[in-house]
């Protein structure tokens, strides 16, 4: 997935949450996250948030810390 169709999917789901309270908000963005993004998905949100500003909303910055990281990919014998 394009890293600006990420942010856009993200920052829609922050969308929803800013009429929630804060913490709601910032937990409901992670459990959402947790709960239908692919470990590719989140892979590649974790990569854009240790890159720095890559435009996502502020709640999900925030719910960063309570997404899921992915399994580690698995080496294949060769």
């Amino acid at each position: 997935m394009s890293p600006d169709k990420l942010v856009y999917q993200a920052n829609q789901i922050a969308r929803f949450f800013h009429s929630k309270p804060h913490e709601e908000g910032v937990a409901g963005i992670a459990e959402h996250i947790n709960k239908f993004w692919e470990p590719r998905m989140r892979r590649q949100f974790f990569e854009l948030i240790r890159a720095g500003d890559a435009g996502f909303d502020t709640l999900v910055v925030e719910a960063a810390a309570h997404i899921r990281p992915p399994p580690a990919a698995e080496k294949v014998a060769g």
